[in-house]
């Protein structure tokens, strides 16, 4: 394949990606091989179902997140955890692969039982995007309570200009299909060797689901 068959696939796949997330569709991305190099399985905040939680307990298996935007967290006054534990864990918080780390709190809504249910997180889930998309931090407060089984990530300031993981990756694709800055990540693990399924096998995957795969590198020529 030439150069500019590769740009055009590339291209490609990012409208795609697009497309798919504004019907609501997961989509895979790979971050980058020098970065965490892991396939995240990508879902837009708003359309998560109990079905979508099981599937990526089952087939990615990975940490289910909620990446927020910055302007977001702002306005829901979240944290980043890693500034305000007062614990002597967060001391030295060095990361291999980056900076900081974007968790903030973990949440569960008001109206679920033990909050870790397919049905329990979904709900959670959903209800993030509403406020999401209208964030007050009193209509927050009195629907999440925490701690929870929901963690939260909070973006970068400058999005992706900051900051290049699937937290920032995930809401740039949200953004890009005109959906609430709230969507939902999990990384893709290997059941045979417990480390990040390799870019290969996401791929496979996303052909044989009827997913769209996409580099993050696309995404950054793309959206930054």
């Amino acid at each position: 394949m030439s150069r500019s068959e590769e740009t055009a696939v590339d291209a490609d796949s990012v409208a795609d990606a697009v497309a798919a997330f504004a019907r609501g569709e997961p989509v895979l991305i790979h971050d980058a091989a020098d970065r965490e190099g892991e396939t995240d399985l990508i879902y837009p905040a708003g359309a998560v179902s109990s079905e979508a939680v099981a599937r990526m307990r089952n087939d990615a298996g990975g940490l289910i997140c909620v990446a927020l935007s910055d302007r977001v967290a702002e306005a829901l006054e979240l944290p980043f955890m890693q500034e305000v534990l007062d614990h002597p864990t967060a001391a030295d918080h060095d990361l291999a692969y980056d900076e900081r780390s974007s968790f903030s709190l973990t949440v569960n809504h008001r109206d679920t039982f033990t909050g870790i249910t397919d049905d329990d997180r979904s709900l959670t889930i959903r209800e993030l995007a509403a406020v999401a998309a209208d964030p007050d931090p009193d209509v927050f407060s009195d629907a999440f309570r925490s701690p929870g089984h929901v963690h939260l990530l909070r973006a970068a300031p400058d999005g992706l200009s900051d900051r290049e993981g699937h937290t920032e990756l995930a809401l740039a694709l949200a953004a890009a299909a005109d959906l609430p800055e709230a969507a939902v990540v999990c990384e893709m693990l290997d059941d045979e060797t417990g480390a990040a399924l390799p870019p290969a096998a996401a791929r496979a995957y996303a052909e044989r689901e009827g997913l769209v795969y996409v580099e993050g590198a696309s995404l950054l020529e793309r959206f930054d």
